[in-house]
């Protein structure tokens, strides 16, 4: 892989290339945790991955566009000071309040809590992951996480 592409699906087989990753800028580590985001924020939009392919040394992610990205309680930046995760409720209702932080040694730190189903928290525990994100304006990964058991209630 040289590089990370994400197309925006604007319907009737029109794919408009919204931002590129190139290699070395952007490590594979990174391009690879990109990959397993379900989410992405960029210029205050949301966008859902509906596609990911690979086309030679091309890796391609095909998003939708969602809408209006609505911030979370106590969101911060983190642009600049490495690799972050943030564990967040997927409830709406409340905001998607933040459970907790945690920062990342490189992107393959972050690769492991992305690869998994279930997550252990440092000094909270283990939690169910519903959804992943990468928050581009914040230089953040969010994992969405439920207590064990509630996902479907």
């Amino acid at each position: 892989m040289k590089k990370l592409t994400y197309y925006i699906d604007r319907g009737n087989d029109f794919y408009e290339p919204l931002y590129e990753y190139r290699i070395p800028e952007a490590g594979v580590d990174e391009l690879y945790a990109r990959q397993l985001c379900t989410y992405f924020i960029m210029r205050g939009t949301e966008y859902e991955l509906t596609a990911n392919e690979m086309d030679g040394e091309e890796d391609i992610l095909v998003i939708k566009e969602i809408g209006r990205n609505l911030p979370g309680e106590d969101e911060k930046s983190f642009r600049g000071q490495g690799v972050h995760i943030e564990f967040r409720s997927p409830n709406e209702r409340e905001n998607f309040p933040l459970i907790s932080r945690i920062p990342c040694s490189t992107h393959f730190d972050a690769l492991r809590f992305l690869l998994k189903d279930v997550v252990h928290i440092p000094g909270i525990g283990q939690k169910l992951v519903t959804s992943t994100e990468i928050d581009e304006d914040r230089g953040v990964y969010v994992i969405y996480v439920d207590d064990l058991g509630e996902a479907d209630d």
